[in-house]
């Protein structure tokens, strides 16, 4: 069962930007695009590098190193799908940003 973890204001992620929190150790980037809010794990897959410092644009995040592209909905790289990075659905209550997290086994 996932947990409901508050981790920023709406203030705090204004539309086309993004932030780095941590839950239980793991940086993840929020990010407000077409005010919709999203949350994938913050380290691309391939080199490590901050999705949060990546161009967003049609809801796709672009790693700001090697250029490679992630959709914000799922996590999934836009050129071969079957390649993801974590994804985390986001609910928003009395003006906070809510991450649904998974529970520790």
């Amino acid at each position: 069962m996932a947990q409901l973890i508050p981790v920023a204001m709406l203030d705090d992620v204004q539309d086309g930007s993004s932030l780095v929190v941590e839950v239980q150790g793991k940086e993840i980037a929020i990010f407000c695009s077409d005010g919709r809010y999203y949350a994938i794990d913050d380290a691309c897959p391939h080199a490590g590098a901050s999705l949060a410092g990546g161009h967003v644009e049609n809801g796709i995040v672009t790693c700001p190193w090697h250029y490679w592209r992630f959709r914000l909905a799922d996590g999934a790289w836009a050129d071969n799908p079957r390649i993801k990075t974590g994804c985390y659905p986001v609910q928003i209550l009395d003006k906070t940003i809510y991450l649904e997290y998974p529970s520790p086994s």
